[in-house]
């Protein structure tokens, strides 16, 4: 059985995020085109790796056994792709982070990365986290505290959140419905409040941050943004006060054993500066038009 690198790395990936509309965006492939490939290694191991629901896929026991040898593999692909990268003089770092985070990071790269200086820079982006520990990025922009012992953080800020409809009091916006979101992305503070207080107005929905900013945007209903997304959006406004409940802290995070890397460092403190003097954006305080 020749079972291919890239296959395996699929697998990882909706393992490790829990589904295949997550892993759309670490593999920039589609959800069908992930499913296809799933089924074929499947096929080519002989066993089913997944147990497929609703709510996202679960490894079965064979899913179980193939991870630990896929990790395996990824950690010498890894090491192979380090020295790779040694020799042509360029360190890559791995950046983790939601959705909107990585967005606004790319917003600012110019502020994290200089071409020529050494650093390369890859952004890894999930709704759910990534694991760290196992080396799959070496940054990562979490909500709370890492809790693992082989992790180091530091506060780098705090996110407020508000609710935001379109400026054209049109269709879904007009009738006081609310935009709400599906899949792994609905397994957040934020989807779980929208729900909860409003679930019964939702009149559409999306799977993704992106999609939902959008709908919003084009008036089909309200819904809830971190305010340093939305209050950047000139198409989008405030309609009530910050949702305190869901104020957040952010940590930056790296593992114990690489933060003292050069390349790493470099990153980290650039991304600690960018947050601290974006604060009063991220706390909702002011507004970019």
């Amino acid at each position: 059985m020749d079972i291919s690198w890239d296959d395996l790395r699929l697998f990882l990936s909706v393992a490790r995020l829990g589904g295949l509309s997550a892993a759309t965006a670490t593999t920039h492939l589609s959800a069908a085109t992930l499913g296809r490939r799933v089924t074929a290694l499947e096929n080519q191991v002989g066993e089913p790796l997944f147990t497929r629901s609703q709510t996202g896929y679960r490894l079965t026991q064979a899913g179980e056994e193939l991870l630990k040898r896929a990790e395996d593999v990824e950690a010498a692909m890894l090491s192979l792709t380090r020295w790779k990268e040694g020799a042509l003089g360029e360190r890559l770092v791995r950046v983790s982070a939601g959705p909107w985070t990585s967005w606004f990071l790319s917003r600012n790269i110019g502020k994290l990365w200089q071409a020529g200086e050494g650093i390369g820079i890859e952004l890894v982006t999930a709704a759910q986290r990534v694991d760290i520990g196992r080396r799959n990025a070496d940054i990562g922009i979490r909500n709370a505290r890492p809790t693992e012992q082989w992790l180091a953080g530091r506060q780098i800020g705090k996110v407020a959140y508000g609710l935001y409809s379109g400026r054209q009091l049109i269709n879904g916006i007009a009738a006081g419905l609310f935009v709400g979101v599906v899949g792994e992305s609905a397994d957040t503070p934020s989807a779980r409040w929208l729900q909860a207080h409003h679930g019964d107005r939702i009149g559409v929905r999306g799977n993704d941050a992106m999609s939902v900013r959008e709908l919003v945007a084009s008036g089909a209903g309200l819904s809830v943004f971190p305010c340093f997304a939305a209050d950047s959006d000139p198409r989008l406004s405030r309609v009530a006060p910050i949702i305190t409940e869901l104020t957040s802290e952010q940590w930056l995070v790296t593992h114990h054993e690489g933060r003292h890397t050069r390349e790493v460092r470099i990153v980290a403190d650039r991304i600690a500066a960018l947050m601290r003097e974006s604060a009063a954006l991220f706390r909702g305080d002011m507004r970019i038009a």
